[in-house]
Order: structure tokens, then sequence, then C-alpha cells
């Protein structure tokens, strides 16, 4: 695996963002035949290269949903009731109806490893980050956008894709 250099990735970032998502755009409005069966492929090679612990970018900068379950499951954890909890570490965002943290970091995110202080019982959110291989690839084109500036394995999978994609069209 190879650590990630969060100031290298911010940067290439900024200079592809805007052609990446365009990109992705395009893939959802004609997605080739057996997109889901390459990037099945492609996320396989992007988790033995991808060292998550050394990047943590999605603890630091973005915000989980906690479901009902969720947040019965982690304050039962702390032996607090669901209000507790809610009142403690969560705000309610009204425009999306979901339950998030209040600050970034996470939390539970301890800083110094990068590593989930909860991560047995995270939320089903987190435990399915970065969303690489949903079934419906295309109803989560959304996501790999927004995700794409902050996790370099969903960065890594969408160059990936447009190099298959951009390989494909040129035979």
């Amino acid at each position: 695996m190879i650590p990630i250099n969060i100031r290298s990735f911010r940067q290439k970032v900024a200079r592809t963002k805007k052609g990446l998502r365009a990109f992705l755009t395009r893939l959802e409005k004609n997605p080739p035949k057996g997109l889901h069966k390459t990037i099945d492929e492609i996320d396989k090679q992007i988790w033995l290269e991808t060292d998550c612990l050394t990047c943590g970018n999605c603890c630091k900068k973005m915000t989980p949903t906690f479901t009902v379950s969720d947040i019965k499951r982690i304050s039962n954890h702390f032996e607090m009731t669901p209000a507790e909890f809610k009142e403690k570490w969560l705000m309610f965002d009204k425009k999306d109806k979901d339950w998030q943290n209040k600050k970034q970091p996470c939390q539970f995110l301890n800083l110094e490893d990068n590593k989930c202080s909860i991560y047995a019982i995270r939320p089903i959110d987190c435990s399915g980050f970065p969303h690489l291989t949903k079934q419906k690839t295309v109803e989560y084109i959304h996501i790999h956008q927004q995700n794409l500036e902050y996790c370099p394995a969903t960065y890594r999978m969408v160059e990936r894709i447009k190099e298959v994609v951009s390989g494909a069209n040129k035979k």
C-alpha cells in the first residue's frame, strides 16, 4: 500500500476535479456496457494500493449520516439515551433531513493514527464509505462526484474508469 500525501492529493484534485466531474456526468448520461463489472475490477486494485489510515480525510472533512439504528447502537455503547447522544454530538440537517456530526473532524477520530474509536459500531454510512461498488453505479455517480474531492480511493477509481472508458473508445 502507498501512503497518501494529502497535500499532493489536494493539489491534484484542484487541477483535475472539474474535468473528472464532467467525465462522470457524461458517464451517467451514457454508461458503457459492463460498467459495474469494470468498477468491481478497479475496486479490487484500488484497495491493494490505498492506505486509508495515512489519510483519514473522510473523517476530517466530511460527516456521515447517522441512521436511527446507528444512534441507538452508539448511544447505548456510551450508556446514553439517543436524545443525550444527539444533543452532545449531532445536529439535524433540515435540508437533507439527516442526523450529522456537529463538527469536523469527527469526534470519534483519533487524529494521531487516523483510527476510529468506535470502529466496531461506527455508522453504516462510514462502514460503506466510499461507496465505490454500489449495485446501481449510475445512481451513485453524484456521490462519486462529491467524494473524489475528499477521498483518494474515489479519485483514483474515477481516474481508472476514465482510462478504461477512453481506451475502449479509441479501439
